[in-house]
C-alpha cells in the first residue's frame, strides 16, 4: 500500500497544473495550454476554455460581417473602422455588391519565416457589404417592361404608380435644346432615335382613365410616322365614335430609385400598343435600363472611394 502511495504521489509531481499554463495576462497571449493528469497520463487541450474564460469580456479582435442596406451605412461604417490596410472590394458581376474589409492584409512582400509570423497577415474577418438592394419601383417597372398589357391593367398600372411619372420640362415637350441642361439633351437624343416624343402625366393619365371606363369597348388605333404619335378611338358595342380621338405620345419619363434608399434618376420609357383583336395591347419599356443600372453601380463605387478614401479593388477577396 505504501508503495502505491509513493507512486501516486510521483506521478502527481510530475503532472503539469492548471495555474502552471495560464499565463498572467491570457488577453495579451493567447496560448496553447495542456494539462497531463496522473490516470494513464491522459492529455486533456484546455485551448478552448482558456481562450473562452480570456474573451468572456472582450474578444482577442474584431470580426464579423455588417450586412447594410444602403450606401451611406457603407460609407460610415468604412470611416468609422477603417485603419491603414482597409480597402473596397467592388463585384460588378450579376450579384453586384460592395465590401470594406477593414483588416485587410497589409501593404509589402510577404514574410516568408518558418518561426515567425508575418506582421503584414491578416484574417481579413472585419467586413461590411452593400449587395446593391433594387429599389421596389425599380422591381415593379422592370416587371412589367416589355410586357403587354390591357387597357384595363394599364390603367390600373398607371394609377398605382402615378407617383413615379415625371413631368416633362418646356425643352423636351418643344424639342428645343438649346438651353437645355445635359440630363433634358440626353432625353432629347433618345427622342430622336426613337423617333418619337415625350408625353405629359396628364396625357397618359386621361389614357389610363379612359381605358378603365371603356374596358368592354372596341378599340380604334393609329400611328402618325412623322411625329411618332399614336391616335386612340373608343367605339361602343354599335361602333360609332364615343368621343374623340386620344392622341398619345410614344414616350413618357418616370423618376424612381435605382437601389432601396437610393438616388432617384429619370428614365424614358416607350409606349407602344399592338392590336390584338378588337382591341388593343399596349407595352411599356424602360430603355437602355441596364445601362441606367451599370451607371448607378458606377456611381456608388465612385462615391463610396471619394466619401472613404480608401482604394477599390474590382473583384473578390482572398478566402
Amino acid at each position: 500500500m505504501e508503495a502505491l502511495i509513493r507512486d501516486t504521489l510521483s506521478q502527481l509531481q510530475k503532472a503539469t497544473t492548471v495555474q502552471n499554463l495560464i499565463t498572467t495576462h491570457p488577453e495579451e497571449h493567447p496560448t496553447l495550454t495542456q494539462i497531463a493528469v496522473p490516470e494513464g497520463m491522459q492529455r486533456v487541450d484546455l485551448t478552448a476554455e482558456i481562450d473562452k474564460i480570456a474573451t468572456k469580456l472582450q474578444p482577442w479582435r474584431r470580426s464579423g460581417t455588417a450586412k447594410l442596406t444602403n450606401l451611406d451605412s457603407l460609407i460610415y461604417w468604412a470611416n468609422r473602422n477603417k485603419g491603414e490596410t482597409s480597402v473596397l472590394f467592388a463585384d460588378t458581376g450579376d450579384q453586384p455588391k460592395l465590401t470594406c474589409i477593414a483588416d485587410y492584409i497589409g501593404e509589402g512582400a510577404p514574410v516568408i519565416d518558418p518561426l515567425n509570423r508575418d506582421p503584414k497577415s491578416s484574417h481579413m474577418l472585419h467586413r461590411a457589404v452593400y449587395a446593391f438592394p433594387l429599389s421596389r419601383e425599380w422591381k415593379v417597372w422592370q416587371a412589367i417592361s416589355g410586357k403587354p398589357m390591357t387597357g384595363a391593367e394599364l390603367g390600373e398600372f398607371v394609377e398605382n404608380n402615378a407617383k413615379d411619372l415625371l413631368e416633362p420640362t418646356p425643352a423636351l415637350l418643344t424639342s428645343d435644346g438649346k438651353n437645355a441642361e445635359q440630363w433634358e439633351k440626353d432625353m432629347l437624343e433618345t427622342a430622336h432615335q426613337l423617333q418619337g416624343r415625350f408625353g405629359q402625366y396628364l396625357t397618359l393619365m386621361q389614357l389610363a382613365r379612359n381605358f378603365q371606363i371603356n374596358e368592354v369597348s372596341n378599340i380604334s388605333a393609329s400611328i402618325n410616322r412623322d411625329t411618332g404619335e399614336s391616335s386612340i378611338q373608343f367605339l361602343n358595342e354599335h361602333k360609332e365614335p364615343d368621343g374623340g380621338a386620344v392622341q398619345i405620345p410614344n414616350l413618357f419619363m418616370i423618376a424612381i430609385p435605382v437601389f432601396e434608399n437610393g438616388a432617384y434618376y429619370r428614365l424614358a420609357v416607350r409606349f407602344r400598343y399592338r392590336k390584338a383583336g378588337s382591341g388593343v395591347n399596349f407595352i411599356f419599356t424602360l430603355h437602355n435600363a441596364d445601362i441606367a443600372l451599370r451607371n448607378s453601380i458606377d456611381e456608388a463605387i465612385t462615391r463610396a472611394m471619394e466619401e472613404t478614401d480608401l482604394p477599390v479593388l474590382y473583384g473578390h477577396p482572398e478566402g
